[in-house]
């Protein structure tokens, strides 16, 4: 009973783990600005773009920029963050099911 249950958690933490790994191939997008601001993040919340439009590089648009800059990062990483959620629920629903619950 007790190496049924240790099997059945090395089954789901390697699930976890295939999970995360489709994660960091998943791109999600933010941005801000009508598009001046773009940022791309992969399904673990990693950061893996920034672009910006050369409008806003000047000093005069400094804080503007700023502000765009975290707008658009803070959008990829809640859409990141409910892509995380939904891959962790469907593994952990499968772990609940393989466990007899």
């Amino acid at each position: 009973m007790l190496g049924d249950l240790f099997s059945k958690l090395q089954e789901a933490q390697q699930k976890m783990q295939e999970g995360k790994q489709k994660l960091a191939n998943i791109t999600i997008d933010g941005e801000a600005g009508d598009g001046a601001v773009k940022v791309s993040v992969t399904g673990n919340r990693e950061v893996k773009t920034i672009s910006v439009n050369d409008s806003l590089l000047s000093p005069e648009r400094k804080e503007e920029l700023e502000d765009l800059l975290i707008t658009a990062l803070n959008r990829a990483l809640q859409n990141a963050e409910k892509q995380y959620e939904e891959e962790m629920k469907g593994v952990a629903g499968g772990m609940l099911g393989g466990l007899g619950m």
